[in-house]
Protein backbone atom coordinates (compact mmCIF):
# COMPACT_ATOMS: atom_id res chain seq x y z
CA UNK A 1 0.00 0.00 0.00
CA UNK A 2 1.21 3.77 -0.54
CA UNK A 3 0.02 6.47 0.69
CA UNK A 4 1.18 9.96 -0.65
CA UNK A 5 -0.32 13.18 0.97
CA UNK A 6 -0.09 17.03 0.31
CA UNK A 7 -0.76 19.19 3.13
CA UNK A 8 -2.56 22.85 4.25
CA UNK A 9 -2.27 24.41 7.00
CA UNK A 10 -0.24 21.65 8.70
CA UNK A 11 -2.77 18.65 8.02
CA UNK A 12 -3.05 16.26 5.43
CA UNK A 13 -5.87 17.40 2.67
CA UNK A 14 -5.32 15.29 -0.29
CA UNK A 15 -4.54 12.28 -0.32
CA UNK A 16 -3.19 9.44 -3.51
CA UNK A 17 -3.54 6.09 -2.42
CA UNK A 18 -2.70 3.24 -4.37
CA UNK A 19 -2.99 -0.49 -4.16
CA UNK A 20 -1.90 -3.91 -5.22
CA UNK A 21 -2.84 -6.56 -3.68
CA UNK A 22 -6.15 -7.08 -1.53
CA UNK A 23 -6.46 -5.27 1.67
CA UNK A 24 -9.12 -4.92 4.62
CA UNK A 25 -8.47 -2.45 7.53
CA UNK A 26 -10.77 0.12 9.72
CA UNK A 27 -11.39 2.74 8.34
CA UNK A 28 -12.70 5.55 11.46
CA UNK A 29 -12.87 9.08 10.99
CA UNK A 30 -12.26 11.68 13.85
CA UNK A 31 -15.13 14.29 14.93
CA UNK A 32 -13.32 16.88 13.33
CA UNK A 33 -12.70 15.89 10.28
CA UNK A 34 -15.11 14.92 6.84
CA UNK A 35 -13.78 13.74 3.18
CA UNK A 36 -14.91 12.47 -0.67
CA UNK A 37 -13.01 9.54 -2.12
CA UNK A 38 -13.03 9.32 -5.38
CA UNK A 39 -12.07 5.76 -7.13
CA UNK A 40 -9.57 5.78 -9.86
CA UNK A 41 -9.18 1.92 -10.58
CA UNK A 42 -10.42 -0.76 -9.42
CA UNK A 43 -13.02 -1.75 -7.16
CA UNK A 44 -13.58 -1.87 -3.14
CA UNK A 45 -16.41 -2.09 -0.30
CA UNK A 46 -17.17 0.61 2.25
CA UNK A 47 -18.89 -0.53 5.49
CA UNK A 48 -20.28 2.53 7.54
CA UNK A 49 -22.86 2.87 10.74
CA UNK A 50 -25.71 2.04 8.66
CA UNK A 51 -24.85 1.66 4.74
CA UNK A 52 -22.63 -0.74 2.58
CA UNK A 53 -21.05 1.04 -0.50
CA UNK A 54 -19.55 -0.90 -3.38
CA UNK A 55 -17.95 1.35 -5.49
CA UNK A 56 -15.59 1.60 -8.54
CA UNK A 57 -13.94 3.34 -10.75
CA UNK A 58 -15.51 6.52 -11.90
CA UNK A 59 -17.51 6.35 -8.72
CA UNK A 60 -16.88 8.65 -5.30
CA UNK A 61 -18.30 8.81 -1.67
CA UNK A 62 -18.58 11.97 1.15
CA UNK A 63 -18.55 10.70 4.29
CA UNK A 64 -18.43 12.51 7.73
CA UNK A 65 -17.11 11.30 10.98
CA UNK A 66 -17.82 8.05 12.18
CA UNK A 67 -16.79 4.82 12.19
CA UNK A 68 -15.63 2.17 8.97
CA UNK A 69 -14.34 -0.71 7.45
CA UNK A 70 -12.65 -0.56 3.81
CA UNK A 71 -11.94 -3.60 1.59
CA UNK A 72 -11.05 -3.45 -1.79
CA UNK A 73 -11.89 -6.15 -3.73
CA UNK A 74 -10.81 -8.11 -7.47
CA UNK A 75 -12.44 -5.71 -10.43
CA UNK A 76 -11.99 -6.95 -13.99
CA UNK A 77 -9.32 -9.99 -12.47
CA UNK A 78 -7.28 -7.36 -10.46
CA UNK A 79 -6.75 -6.46 -6.91
CA UNK A 80 -5.33 -2.99 -8.01
CA UNK A 81 -6.78 -0.34 -6.41
CA UNK A 82 -6.28 3.82 -6.84
CA UNK A 83 -7.97 6.88 -5.27
CA UNK A 84 -7.95 10.05 -4.47
CA UNK A 85 -9.38 11.78 -1.20
CA UNK A 86 -9.63 15.18 0.25
CA UNK A 87 -10.25 15.37 3.77
CA UNK A 88 -12.24 18.57 5.25
CA UNK A 89 -10.78 19.60 8.31
CA UNK A 90 -12.36 21.84 11.08
CA UNK A 91 -9.59 23.75 11.54
CA UNK A 92 -8.62 24.32 8.23
CA UNK A 93 -12.02 25.20 6.85
CA UNK A 94 -12.08 27.64 9.57
CA UNK A 95 -9.08 29.16 8.07
CA UNK A 96 -10.44 29.26 4.26
CA UNK A 97 -13.40 31.00 4.95
CA UNK A 98 -12.07 33.25 7.88
CA UNK A 99 -12.70 36.51 6.32
CA UNK A 100 -15.84 35.04 4.37
CA UNK A 101 -19.45 33.92 5.89
CA UNK A 102 -18.95 30.10 5.85
CA UNK A 103 -20.69 28.48 2.95
CA UNK A 104 -21.51 25.31 5.68
CA UNK A 105 -23.92 27.26 7.72
CA UNK A 106 -26.27 28.85 5.56
CA UNK A 107 -28.89 26.37 5.89
CA UNK A 108 -28.20 25.06 10.00
CA UNK A 109 -31.99 23.47 9.86
CA UNK A 110 -30.99 21.15 7.15
CA UNK A 111 -32.57 16.96 9.24
CA UNK A 112 -29.47 15.08 8.98
CA UNK A 113 -29.99 11.66 8.41
CA UNK A 114 -26.69 10.08 7.22
CA UNK A 115 -23.09 10.20 8.10
CA UNK A 116 -22.43 9.05 4.43
CA UNK A 117 -23.90 9.39 0.20
CA UNK A 118 -22.71 7.43 -2.67
CA UNK A 119 -21.90 10.22 -5.44
CA UNK A 120 -22.79 8.84 -9.48
CA UNK A 121 -20.26 9.81 -11.84
CA UNK A 122 -19.82 12.76 -12.85
CA UNK A 123 -17.62 14.64 -15.73
CA UNK A 124 -17.17 17.64 -13.29
CA UNK A 125 -15.91 15.66 -10.96
CA UNK A 126 -14.05 13.45 -12.47
CA UNK A 127 -12.01 16.07 -14.38
CA UNK A 128 -11.04 17.39 -10.22
CA UNK A 129 -10.20 14.44 -9.23
CA UNK A 130 -7.55 13.43 -12.83
CA UNK A 131 -6.42 16.77 -12.26
CA UNK A 132 -5.34 16.46 -8.86
CA UNK A 133 -2.74 13.91 -9.83
CA UNK A 134 -0.87 16.58 -11.95
CA UNK A 135 -0.48 17.77 -8.14
CA UNK A 136 1.41 14.72 -6.95
CA UNK A 137 3.70 14.76 -10.32
CA UNK A 138 4.50 18.39 -9.43
CA UNK A 139 4.60 19.30 -5.55
CA UNK A 140 7.13 22.06 -6.27
CA UNK A 141 4.98 23.62 -7.93
CA UNK A 142 2.12 23.07 -5.61
CA UNK A 143 1.31 26.16 -3.35
CA UNK A 144 -0.73 27.19 -0.58
CA UNK A 145 -2.69 29.47 -2.56
CA UNK A 146 -3.76 27.12 -5.40
CA UNK A 147 -4.40 24.33 -2.38
CA UNK A 148 -7.11 26.69 -1.20
CA UNK A 149 -8.27 27.00 -4.40
CA UNK A 150 -9.17 23.85 -5.32
CA UNK A 151 -10.69 23.04 -1.73
CA UNK A 152 -12.91 25.55 -2.63
CA UNK A 153 -13.83 24.05 -5.89
CA UNK A 154 -14.60 20.74 -4.47
CA UNK A 155 -16.81 22.32 -1.97
CA UNK A 156 -18.87 24.10 -4.34
CA UNK A 157 -19.14 21.40 -6.75
CA UNK A 158 -20.54 18.93 -4.12
CA UNK A 159 -22.89 21.74 -2.76
CA UNK A 160 -24.56 22.18 -6.66
CA UNK A 161 -25.89 18.41 -5.67
CA UNK A 162 -29.57 19.62 -5.65
CA UNK A 163 -31.21 16.80 -7.46
CA UNK A 164 -28.62 14.81 -4.26
CA UNK A 165 -30.19 16.22 -1.37
CA UNK A 166 -27.81 13.68 1.52
CA UNK A 167 -24.97 15.06 0.06
CA UNK A 168 -25.55 18.81 0.62
CA UNK A 169 -27.34 17.33 4.14
CA UNK A 170 -23.83 16.15 4.73
CA UNK A 171 -22.39 19.65 4.01
CA UNK A 172 -24.40 21.62 5.91
CA UNK A 173 -23.49 19.75 8.74
CA UNK A 174 -20.04 18.88 8.34
CA UNK A 175 -18.99 18.44 11.51
CA UNK A 176 -22.31 17.98 13.31
CA UNK A 177 -21.82 14.79 15.95
CA UNK A 178 -24.40 11.91 14.81
CA UNK A 179 -24.81 9.37 17.19
CA UNK A 180 -26.05 5.57 15.89
CA UNK A 181 -27.45 3.53 18.35
CA UNK A 182 -26.15 -0.30 18.79
CA UNK A 183 -29.47 -2.14 17.22
CA UNK A 184 -29.23 0.31 14.09
CA UNK A 185 -26.00 -0.53 13.33
CA UNK A 186 -26.80 -4.74 13.45
CA UNK A 187 -30.08 -3.78 12.05
CA UNK A 188 -28.61 -2.20 9.08
CA UNK A 189 -26.20 -4.85 8.14
CA UNK A 190 -28.26 -7.89 8.50
CA UNK A 191 -27.65 -8.45 4.73
CA UNK A 192 -24.22 -6.82 4.33
CA UNK A 193 -20.86 -8.95 3.60
CA UNK A 194 -19.59 -8.05 6.47
CA UNK A 195 -17.51 -10.28 9.46
CA UNK A 196 -18.28 -10.29 13.11
CA UNK A 197 -15.20 -8.53 13.66
CA UNK A 198 -16.22 -5.48 11.57
CA UNK A 199 -19.37 -5.26 12.98
CA UNK A 200 -17.99 -4.64 16.24
CA UNK A 201 -15.52 -2.37 14.96
CA UNK A 202 -18.43 -0.32 13.37
CA UNK A 203 -19.79 -0.27 16.97
CA UNK A 204 -17.09 1.19 18.41
CA UNK A 205 -16.53 -1.89 20.61
CA UNK A 206 -14.35 -4.67 21.03
CA UNK A 207 -15.13 -7.76 19.92
CA UNK A 208 -15.81 -9.46 23.55
CA UNK A 209 -17.74 -6.64 24.12
CA UNK A 210 -19.51 -6.44 21.26
CA UNK A 211 -20.28 -9.86 21.68
CA UNK A 212 -21.41 -9.56 25.27
CA UNK A 213 -23.71 -6.86 24.55
CA UNK A 214 -25.12 -8.38 21.86
CA UNK A 215 -26.16 -11.36 24.18
CA UNK A 216 -27.63 -8.87 25.94
CA UNK A 217 -29.73 -7.00 23.63
CA UNK A 218 -31.13 -10.01 21.15
CA UNK A 219 -30.55 -12.92 24.00
CA UNK A 220 -28.92 -14.85 20.72
CA UNK A 221 -25.22 -14.98 19.37
CA UNK A 222 -24.53 -12.09 16.56
CA UNK A 223 -23.79 -15.54 14.04
CA UNK A 224 -27.00 -16.79 14.83
CA UNK A 225 -29.44 -14.02 14.93
CA UNK A 226 -28.06 -12.87 11.56
CA UNK A 227 -28.38 -16.58 9.89
CA UNK A 228 -32.29 -16.39 11.17
CA UNK A 229 -33.27 -13.20 10.18
CA UNK A 230 -31.51 -13.60 6.49
CA UNK A 231 -33.06 -17.08 6.39
CA UNK A 232 -36.88 -15.47 7.41
CA UNK A 233 -36.20 -13.09 4.36
CA UNK A 234 -35.43 -16.06 1.83
CA UNK A 235 -38.60 -17.54 3.41
CA UNK A 236 -40.28 -14.63 2.39
CA UNK A 237 -39.08 -14.00 -1.10
CA UNK A 238 -39.64 -17.51 -1.94
CA UNK A 239 -43.64 -17.20 -1.36
CA UNK A 240 -43.51 -13.59 -2.58
CA UNK A 241 -41.08 -13.04 -5.52
CA UNK A 242 -40.74 -14.94 -8.62
CA UNK A 243 -36.80 -14.60 -8.44
CA UNK A 244 -35.03 -17.87 -8.62
CA UNK A 245 -34.05 -19.52 -5.45
CA UNK A 246 -30.30 -19.38 -6.47
CA UNK A 247 -30.38 -15.29 -6.49
CA UNK A 248 -32.60 -15.59 -3.60
CA UNK A 249 -29.59 -16.68 -1.46
CA UNK A 250 -27.42 -14.89 -2.92
CA UNK A 251 -29.40 -11.49 -2.17
CA UNK A 252 -29.82 -12.62 1.24
CA UNK A 253 -25.47 -12.60 1.59
CA UNK A 254 -25.68 -16.82 1.49
CA UNK A 255 -22.07 -17.70 0.10
CA UNK A 256 -23.69 -20.76 -1.74
CA UNK A 257 -27.22 -22.33 -2.25
CA UNK A 258 -25.95 -25.67 -0.77
CA UNK A 259 -25.49 -23.74 2.87
CA UNK A 260 -28.70 -21.26 2.36
CA UNK A 261 -30.50 -25.29 1.99
CA UNK A 262 -29.32 -26.71 5.00
CA UNK A 263 -30.24 -23.67 6.59
CA UNK A 264 -33.56 -23.56 5.96
CA UNK A 265 -34.43 -27.14 5.80
CA UNK A 266 -33.57 -27.18 9.67
CA UNK A 267 -35.60 -24.04 10.15
CA UNK A 268 -39.04 -25.14 7.88
CA UNK A 269 -38.70 -28.65 7.58
CA UNK A 270 -38.56 -28.86 4.08
CA UNK A 271 -36.28 -27.96 1.01
CA UNK A 272 -36.57 -24.10 -0.43
CA UNK A 273 -38.30 -25.70 -3.60
CA UNK A 274 -40.84 -28.02 -1.77
CA UNK A 275 -41.61 -25.09 0.31
CA UNK A 276 -42.21 -22.34 -2.44
CA UNK A 277 -44.67 -25.15 -3.70
CA UNK A 278 -46.42 -25.76 -0.99
CA UNK A 279 -47.65 -21.94 -1.43
CA UNK A 280 -48.16 -22.44 -4.79
CA UNK A 281 -50.26 -25.23 -4.46
CA UNK A 282 -52.55 -22.61 -2.08
CA UNK A 283 -53.07 -19.82 -4.43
Amino acid sequence: MNIQTITLFGKPVINLLEITELLELPASMPEDEAGFVYILEGRCKNFTELKEFDLKQGEAVLAKSGNGVFKTIMHQNKPNFKSISIRFHKSVLEQLYKDSPSVFYENRNTPLNTNNAAIENNVLLKQYATNLLTYFNHKELVTEELLIIKLKELIVLLLSFEEKTQVREIMFNLFTEKNFKFQQIIQSHIFSDISIENLAQLTNRSLSTFKRDFKRIYNNTPLNYIIEQRIEKVASLLIHSQDTISNIAYDCEFKTLAHMSRVFKKKYGSSPTDYRLSFSDKR
